[in-house]
Parts: C-alpha cells; sequence; structure tokens
C-alpha cells in the first residue's frame, strides 16, 4: 500500500523508496536504536537495498521515511530520511494495527518522532483528512522495558498501558520486557482536538 505524504511543522512523511537505503542502512548498524528497539537480526546490505525499493508496494502496511518538512524558496531543504515509521499487522475487520517508530541518532529527542506518530494517528484514526484515512478503531506497540524514554513519549500521547510480556527481548546477556501500549480512536480524538 502506498503511505500517502503527511505533513506536520517539523517533519513531512513520505513513502519509503529505494533511495532510502543508504540511510536505512545506517539505522541497522546503530547499536543503540538496535537495542532500545529489540532487533536482533542482521541484515545484509543487499537486503536492506531490496526492503527499501520494494516495502511501498506491500499489502497491509505502511511505511514512511520521516524527513524535515524545512521549506527554502518553495522547495524542501532536504528530503532525507532521518527516521522511518510503520504502520502494519493491519486488521480492517478488527479496525486495528501496529505502530513502531525508529529514529536516527542524530534526531533523536528532537520531536521529530512525536510529529511524526501524531500524524500517523490522525491518518489511522481519520480525524478529518482530505487523504481520507483509515478509520481504525485500535493502533498498538510494543515498547521495551529498557526504554522508558519511548515509553513516556508514548504516554504523553495518550496510550495505555495494557500489560507485559515478562522477558520478551533479549538485552545481551539479559532479558527486557515488552511492554502492550495501545490507543483508541475515541481516546485519540479527545486529546487531538
Amino acid at each position: 500500500m502506498r503511505s500517502p505524504v503527511l505533513t506536520g511543522e517539523m517533519m513531512r512523511l513520505r513513502a519509503i523508496e529505494a533511495r532510502d537505503a543508504a540511510r536505512i542502512w545506517e539505522s541497522r548498524r546503530d547499536p543503540e536504536g538496535m537495542r532500545l528497539t529489540g532487533t536482533t537480526t542482521s541484515f545484509t546490505r543487499a537486503q536492506v537495498d531490496d526492503w527499501a525499493a520494494t516495502i511501498a508496494d506491500r499489502e497491509g502496511r505502511y511505511d514512511w521515511a520521516i524527513t524535515p518538512s524545512a521549506v527554502r524558496d518553495g522547495a524542501l531543504v532536504s528530503d532525507e530520511l532521518i527516521g522511518e515509521i510503520v504502520l502494519d499487522d493491519m486488521d480492517l475487520v478488527a479496525r486495528s494495527a501496529t505502530l513502531r517508530l525508529q529514529m536516527l541518532p542524530d534526531y533523536r529527542g528532537r520531536g521529530y518522532g512525536q510529529e511524526a506518530i501524531v500524524e500517523v494517528l490522525r491518518f489511522a484514526f481519520d480525524v478529518p483528512r482530505a487523504d481520507g484515512g483509515l478509520r481504525l478503531h485500535r493502533v498498538s506497540l510494543d515498547v521495551l522495558s529498557i526504554n522508558p524514554r519511548a515509553k513516556a513519549l508514548y504516554a504523553s500521547l495518550g496510550f495505555v498501558e495494557e500489560g507485559r510480556l515478562r522477558d520478551a527481548y533479549r538485552d545481551g546477556d539479559d532479558w527486557a520486557d515488552a511492554i502492550v501500549m495501545s490507543i483508541l480512536e475515541d481516546e485519540f480524538r479527545s486529546t487531538a482536538s
């Protein structure tokens, strides 16, 4: 499903494209980012290249490149990927999906991720938009217990902790819990007004 362009004040979301492979490869080489997202799979550069070139056309998911939205003289200053955000595990009967976010190291904690989540939730819950939206009822995510900063961000946006999957992820020689959080359409609408 081709991801529509979504724009906020600081960032712009567009479909991931083949040209994003180098930046995605960079994110897969970031040990802290991989640790905080619980990613233990190793990827080859060829796998990343193939994924970036084909992900936009896969069914049941929306994958966006997070890019700066700064404009100078009527043109974007940069269209380079600084992070990615995904809605996947779509169930249009249950009207639910899962969300995942990863920012490149230099862009963490600067507000881009927060704004990207809000715009994706607007699209997911169809808070009046020109592009329609999905009309979902529920969006969920897992956040690792070793990532309290991300958990606080999600909670500040209205996500509610539903439970905990104990020792669900490896953290080196240790384990980390997966904290399951979700937000419902009416909860988002009450905060988005």
